[in-house]
């Protein structure tokens, strides 16, 4: 890769859900979790862009071509009583990693978050993403080993969301 590649981020548009599908396709199978991916570029475009917007993102170009992106929505703090920036997703494709561009997305959207006054930066990272983990802590992040992460969907949000579960 050369040395004068020209790098920048920009907020992402409608014209590039087909870009953040295909990283996020990518990313999938990085996890080895692409059976769970059910997401289509028309459903991600709706949370994007649709009427009441549920996520934004930011992409990252490479001498123009779309190399990174970073999905991102505000949740809440009670204790600070002040909202956060939730970093869901952020990938590099892989024959662009190395070259500074996932710091370069992390340093955008830290700056997000000050522009919006969130109290807050988080996300989360896989248990056995060594390389992430040491990358993470080297730009500052502390990774919180007291916490664990909740989750009900399919058939077990149902039953949950049940009248007689009440």
């Amino acid at each position: 890769m050369s040395t004068n590649t020209q790098f920048s981020i920009r907020p992402a548009a409608p014209a590039d859900v087909a870009h953040i599908h295909g990283m996020i396709v990518e990313l999938a199978v990085f996890e080895k979790l692409e059976h769970l991916v059910v997401a289509s570029e028309a459903m991600l475009h709706e949370g994007l862009f649709g009427a009441r917007p549920a996520c934004e993102a930011i992409i990252g170009e490479a001498d123009g071509e779309v190399v990174t992106f970073a999905l991102y929505f505000h949740n809440f703090s009670t204790f600070l009583a002040r909202k956060g920036l939730y970093l869901e997703d952020l990938y590099v494709k892989q024959a662009h990693r190395g070259a500074g561009y996932g710091r370069q997305m992390l340093v955008a959207l830290a700056r997000i978050a000050l522009e919006r006054n969130c109290g807050r930066f988080e996300w989360s990272v896989l248990d056995w993403n060594t390389n992430a983990i040491s990358f993470y802590e080297g730009m500052g992040a502390t990774l919180l080993p007291d916490w664990r992460i909740c989750r009900v969907d399919g058939a077990a949000l149902a039953q949950l969301a049940r009248p007689e579960t009440a």
